[in-house]
């Protein structure tokens, strides 16, 4: 579910460049969104690593 609004939040910014530009608020403010989604994407993605190790430990 998160990879999907990762994706839609980058096809959001990237539609929003080509109207407003890259360096336009509306574009800054959704890379900022889209930067926190990757972020929890990839804290998760360690989180679900280190249980799988912690049960084969």
């Amino acid at each position: 579910m998160l990879s999907l609004t990762i994706e839609r939040k980058r096809a959001q910014m990237l539609e929003t460049a080509k109207i407003h530009g890259m360096s336009s608020t509306e574009t800054l403010k959704c890379s900022q969104e889209l930067d926190r989604l990757l972020q929890l994407h990839l804290s998760n993605q360690l989180r679900d690593r280190n249980r799988a190790f912690k049960k084969i430990s």
